[in-house]
């Protein structure tokens, strides 16, 4: 049962898309292998990292179209997730199996500093403020760590499994992760250390983002409550002091969602799912404002600082691209902003630092 207040759908005008599929405008190739796990906008827009099974993490001028072949890195493991701070000084990327590997890379300086772990690390967030790094791992702990000095502060968070997501709030007081196949959501207090609610549901893809809203007093992800079903196909906002549905759920997708992303003013959220669909909704109607087809699963959804382009991946035997869309235009003349009592996070700037591991393009039904 929802609770909260209701969606208004009817102040929502209907926005007419012609387009059936979205045409990539921009197709960035050089990654090898099965998929590219994670991606992350510079703050100036015109950049992009990404980091791919393949050990390397590839930076990308979007502008020119092309690897900016210098700053290649290649890692002694899988990369799993990357991510840009918000200040744009530092670059993070993580990755591993059985043992983990952290970089933090000082993009003035190029100054680079590795941390060898003992468990990979799945995803990671930076705080909004650009000072703190949490990073989730195999072995069911999350941590978080000073990008200054890369000294330990915090953790470990000890989950039930594998952490999936993680994500700051945005004044950095509190930690929103999934964990256990995206089965179990979590809320965690970072100065007490303590687990503050937790919300038990199925299994579904490992390395849907979560992402705060309002205030920092609810989350939005994809989430299933029929256990055994192995089938999460809706989105939910929960309130974060008792994880319970706010608001009328993001419904429309047949099979399972792959990916999610908000737009940094949160008035747009695009989904991806093994129905072979992209997804645009009014995040404050809950509306569904286009549906896409696309000819292979989506792996990783990102929007563009200015919501002005769709970024997304897909899971190749034969090497993988990244693909940029323009979004519609008149979508993005009908949006409305967000009302002024739902606060806009700008620590969303950086959606695609949470892996989509191996399991996660298996189905499991």
């Amino acid at each position: 049962m929802l609770s909260g207040r209701p969606a208004s759908r009817s102040s929502w005008p209907v926005v007419p898309v012609n387009e059936s599929t979205l045409t990539p405008v921009l197709t960035l190739r050089g990654h090898k292998y099965i998929t590219t796990r994670s991606i992350s906008y510079f703050p100036d827009g015109k950049r992009i990292i990404s980091g791919s099974c393949d050990r390397t993490i590839c930076e990308w001028n979007i502008e020119a179209g092309k690897e900016i072949k210098k700053a290649r890195d290649v890692c002694k493991q899988e990369v799993h997730a990357v991510g840009v701070s918000r200040d744009g000084r530092w670059v993070v990327s993580a990755g591993g199996d059985y043992s983990g590997e952290l970089k933090v890379r000082e993009v003035e300086t190029g100054t680079v500093r590795t941390f060898e772990l003992t468990s990979g690390i799945n995803c990671i967030d930076i705080s909004g403020d650009s000072t703190l790094l949490a990073s989730g791992s195999l072995d069911g702990t999350t941590r978080i760590w000073s990008l200054e000095t890369c000294n330990l502060v915090a953790g470990p968070f000890k989950s039930i499994n594998w952490v999936d997501a993680i994500r700051f709030s945005q004044d950095s007081k509190k930690l929103a992760l999934k964990s256990n196949g995206g089965s179990r959501l979590e809320v965690w207090d970072v100065q007490s250390q303590r687990l503050v609610v937790y919300r038990e549901g199925d299994w579904g893809l490992g390395g849907v983002p979560v992402f705060w809203t309002t205030k920092d007093t609810a989350i939005v992800t994809a989430f299933s409550f029929e256990v055994a079903q192995f089938q999460v196909k809706t989105i939910y906002e929960f309130d974060v002091s008792t994880l319970e549905n706010t608001g009328a759920p993001f419904e429309g997708h047949t099979q399972t969602i792959t990916s999610i992303a908000l737009s940094l003013d949160h008035a747009l959220l695009a989904s991806a799912a093994q129905d072979n669909t992209i997804k645009l909704w009014a995040f404050e109607s809950r509306q569904l404002l286009a549906s896409f087809d696309s000819c292979s699963t989506i792996c990783h959804l990102l929007f563009s600082p200015d919501s002005r382009q769709l970024v997304y991946t897909t899971a190749s035997l034969f090497g993988n691209n990244i693909y940029l869309c323009n979004t519609p235009p008149e979508i993005l003349a009908n949006i409305q902003p967000v009302p002024q009592d739902r606060t806009v996070s700008s620590r969303n700037l950086f959606l695609a630092d949470v892996l989509i591991p191996y399991f996660s393009f298996i189905p499991l039904y």
